[in-house]
């Protein structure tokens, strides 16, 4: 290493004398200025301590932080296969990029996938498939303590608030959902003039921090809720529970980027951190969160009312149906998160290793809804790396009803998978507050792919269930869904897991569910 400097060093000068040589006297001075430049930042890294590469490797040490503040965009841009990106791929990134442009979103010469590898999962197709309906499909979300149901997209919007989105984006998000037709979660932080701007229909969520119908003390305000829900354009409310992302934990806006239109929007003073805590203060059992979301409902005037979590404990789950069932009353829609959510920033420890898995989460409570009786009543919608038809239609078969998306919706409104959504320095605009870097995105050219993506894809899902067979997701079934345990042996859904029968466990719990169920108390909520 040192050798090569050193010839590099003694090159660069011989050059910079010859340059100077020809050039006539001036360049003296500025190879003068530089050299002294450069002896003055020598002097300064010896003497430092922070770094102790430079106080070993003056000068020439800061290749190696500028070669490390180039390594996303090298890797992403050149070194990654477009099969093997991290958090979407390539391909994904594609995908969503051309069919919220208007373009096929199509691929030549086959897949580059290895389809034999250990984990890889596809769809059967049907030897008779049949034409794709004209209309897509939609749920109707809505129970019997419900007065106005609503009728839900395969594929919607998943929860972003603004604060975490720039106002430009939330303006595209929600224009491209009242152009398509299809639900915008306004995510916690309250619902802004943003969102009420292009009369997109809203799912309103409510976190811990009820921000937008909370007292001064930061408890929840049922008037405020009244008056805010009653508004046409909210079609559903939703209480989170907690978010992929960041499972167990809430969230911590600094005092920075708490400015005037956050503060309106989340009902807090401006200028001051604004906390979400990691529990609520509104309940604290599985009984008295059943009686919380009832008491939603009733506040909207007979709307949705549900709620969102990323899965857990299943004694937890079991307990919210047990709840469920004393209180005589359900939700009227739960919303699973995945742990592979994310558009939330969060602690590493906390993104890598806290939370389930949005497979083994939705199938928890669909068995868990099914085995109480109450899966007819309930809705449930998957939430976590949906970006492609493929995506809606694996969660159908795995039982979910529909869909939201965040990332992918992020996607079509510009976002580059920079991956520094928590610094405010978003280049495309979509997650910064800064007005100079919201400019970038155009939120007539955005709205208008937001809703050719979603459009796109919901077609891509239908011709995809149409090919299988099912007209609707009502056909689609734990065996259409195969994955490969190893290189020369694969099975369905509906072997690899255990799917209960309706009311299983009110009559008699299998072993593999006994123990759970006899701990789950709808009085406590409880993971041991």
């Amino acid at each position: 290493m040192g050798r090569f400097l050193a010839i590099a060093a003694t090159l660069g000068i011989l050059v910079a004398l010859g340059w100077a040589a020809a050039v006539g006297p001036w360049a003296w001075w500025v190879i003068g200025a530089l050299v002294a430049a450069v002896i003055v930042l020598a002097i300064y890294d010896l003497t430092q301590k922070k770094h102790a590469i430079l106080r070993n490797y003056p000068v020439v040490g800061h290749l190696r932080f500028l070669l490390e503040s180039l390594r996303p965009e090298l890797q992403q841009y050149f070194i990654e296969r477009n099969w093997d990106g991290r958090p979407f791929d390539r391909d994904t990134r594609s995908i969503v990029y051309e069919r919220s442009k208007g373009i096929h979103g199509e691929k030549a010469f086959g897949t580059e996938r290895d389809v034999n590898a250990e984990g890889y999962e596809y769809l059967v197709h049907s030897t008779a498939p049949i034409p794709a309906p004209a209309t897509p499909p939609r749920v109707i979300v809505g129970g019997r303590d419900c007065s106005h149901p609503y009728s839900m997209s395969l594929l919607n919007v998943s929860a972003m608030s603004l604060g975490a989105l720039s106002p430009n984006a939330v303006r595209a998000l929600n224009r491209g959902a009242e152009m398509g037709g299809f639900a915008h979660d306004t995510g916690e932080g309250g619902i802004s003039p943003y969102h009420l701007e292009n009369n997109g229909d809203l799912i309103w969520e409510v976190g811990s921090g009820y921000f937008g119908t909370r007292t001064d003390e930061g408890r929840f305000d049922p008037d405020q809720f009244a008056q805010q829900s009653s508004r046409d354009q909210v079609k559903c409310v939703s209480l989170k529970l907690s978010q992929g992302a960041k499972p167990g934990i809430g969230g911590v806006l600094p005092a920075a980027k708490v400015n005037a239109e956050i503060a309106r929007a989340r009902g807090v003073p401006q200028g001051v951190k604004c906390v979400s805590p990691p529990a609520h203060s509104a309940f604290s059992t599985p009984t008295e969160l059943i009686e919380f979301i009832a008491r939603m409902r009733e506040l909207s005037g007979g709307k949705p009312a549900g709620f969102k979590l990323c899965v857990g404990s299943r004694i937890d789950v079991l307990a919210i149906c047990k709840a469920i069932k004393d209180v005589g009353t359900a939700p009227d829609f739960i919303i699973v998160d995945g742990s592979e959510g994310g558009t939330g920033a969060a602690p590493l420890e906390f993104e890598d290793h806290m939370g389930t898995p949005l497979t083994d989460g939705q199938l928890t409570m669909h068995n868990a809804l099914v085995g109480t009786g109450l899966r007819d009543q309930i809705r449930i919608g998957a939430s976590g790396k949906v970006a492609a038809g493929n995506d809606i239609v694996k969660r159908l078969a795995q039982g979910a009803d529909y869909t939201n998306s965040a990332r992918a919706m992020m996607m079509a409104v510009g976002c580059i998978q920079a991956q520094i959504c928590h610094t405010g320095l978003c280049p495309v605009g979509v997650t910064t507050q800064d007005p100079k870097r919201q400019r970038a995105l155009h939120v007539g050219d955005k709205s208008e792919r937001v809703k050719n993506y979603q459009e796109a894809t919901v077609e891509q899902a239908v011709e995809i269930m149409a090919s299988m067979g099912a007209s609707s997701p009502q056909e689609l079934r734990p065996e259409h869904l195969q994955r490969n345990i190893s290189r020369n042996e694969h099975r369905s859904y509906a072997e690899l897991y255990e799917w209960l029968q309706p009311g299983e466990l009110l009559a008699q719990p299998p072993e593999s569910w006994a123990r759970d169920w006899a701990r789950a108390d709808s009085g406590t909520f409880r993971n041991a």
